[in-house]
């Protein structure tokens, strides 16, 4: 069977490596960490193209890199390279609701399931805000507990920390 070739490239950040993947030039995810780190978890959510994968080591000019450097440097506060979805229409339904928390703001998964029409459906909305494929770019580091709690982030809770003082330490 053909093999779908993802390109890859590290970009490196005040949290650490991201990796970012593309696909016939379309930004397809990024993730905190090495490629090692997360091929496993890559290839399982690139399975829904129907194909096996084979990842590609490639220098990747996207503006998503160059916003992303613009989102650290705090010159950035939104985003608007174009990428796609892959998941299920409940996960999609998750992941576009969260482009629209504000920079710098938190809102609970409670409010999330309310926003999507599910509001008894909090803990499947963390289960999808867990599998965002866009770290940073959909922002479900801006979610937290419905007490104010950090809780969950597939980064890591110190990087959640870090991006939401980050955010909020900025002059928007």
């Amino acid at each position: 069977m053909e093999k779908i070739h993802i390109y890859y490239d590290q970009l490196q950040t005040p949290v650490g490596p991201l990796t970012m993947m593309t696909y016939e030039d379309r930004l397809i995810r990024l993730d905190f960490g090495t490629i090692d780190d997360i091929r496993t978890k890559a290839t399982r959510y690139l399975s829904t193209l129907g194909k096996p994968v084979d990842f590609r080591r490639s220098t990747i000019e996207h503006v998503a890199k160059q916003e992303l450097n613009d989102y650290f440097a705090k010159e950035r506060f939104d985003f608007s390279c174009s990428f796609v979805f892959y998941g299920t229409s409940f996960q999609q339904d998750v992941w576009r609701a969260l482009l629209h928390i504000p920079y710098g703001k938190t809102v609970s998964y409670k409010n999330i399931a309310e926003w999507i029409g599910r509001p008894k459906a909090a803990r499947a909305v963390g289960g999808a805000v867990n599998k965002n494929p866009y770290s940073i770019i959909v922002p479900c580091h801006r979610v937290i507990g419905a007490n104010g709690a950090m809780v969950g982030y597939g980064g890591g809770l110190e990087r959640k920390v870090f991006l939401l003082d980050h955010e909020r330490n900025t002059n928007v």
